[in-house]
């Protein structure tokens, strides 16, 4: 397969090249700095220079030719503002959906967030009043972008990760429509999003995940 990932410098999405890679398949990583490109290509992955603030939909789509499946996991990070939220964690994935229609490019996987549809639309508005209203408009950013993505007809995973940690991959998740609240390292978050891809399971499915006892491979089997 070959499989582009937005947000491609993104800590996920590095370890997420590095699997693609290793289990010999192609990466494509949509970076929007220049300076980034040498850091996927150490993880085996090709760069595409692109600003999803800044493209349309066939632009985004001419460069993702040839391309077999699509990973959303780019985001604005910290101290972007409530702006950037709404503009590159839902309008981001929205033109990425986008693109890939139009590209006849049919599986698409989102990493969302846990309790995105909890957000308080009262607080979730721009300007935003406090910082913690900026991570209101966050979830509603992605809350936004994952109903975009379940009314369309791609074949669409949501993973909705718990609070991410830089520790060691366990291989092992406790996954659900929802889960009690937890937290899971960002390389079992890269693993679940590489064999969501490559067995093509949980197609058509809105999960939320944190690390358990239970396989990956057979948590989203369980799952489909």
């Amino acid at each position: 397969m070959k499989i582009a990932i937005a947000g491609g410098h993104g800590q996920i999405a590095l370890l997420l090249a590095r699997l693609v890679t290793d289990a010999g398949h192609d990466a494509v990583a949509i970076v929007r700095n220049p300076a980034h490109v040498p850091d996927v290509e150490q993880q085996g992955a090709t760069a595409i220079v692109a600003d999803l603030e800044q493209l349309d939909d066939d632009e985004l789509a001419l460069r993702l030719r040839g391309v077999d499946a699509v990973v959303f996991a780019a985001g604005a990070g910290p101290n972007s503002g409530a702006e950037r939220k709404l503009t590159v964690d839902r309008d981001g994935a929205i033109l990425l959906a986008d693109a890939a229609e139009r590209a006849g490019i049919r599986r698409y996987v989102m990493i969302s967030a846990m309790a995105a549809d909890s957000y308080d639309p009262e607080r979730a508005v721009v300007p935003a009043r406090t910082e913690a209203d900026v991570f209101q408009v966050y979830l509603r950013a992605k809350a936004e972008a994952d109903a975009n993505l379940r009314a369309r007809s791609l074949r669409w995973t949501i993973v909705r990760p718990g609070a991410l940690l830089d520790t060691p991959p366990q291989g092992t998740v406790d996954v659900g429509r929802t889960v009690p609240r937890g937290s899971i390292p960002r390389a079992d978050v890269a693993a679940v999003v590489l064999h969501a891809l490559l067995d093509d399971t949980a197609v058509g499915v809105q999960f939320e995940v944190t690390s358990g006892n239970t396989p990956i491979p057979a948590a989203l089997s369980a799952l489909s």
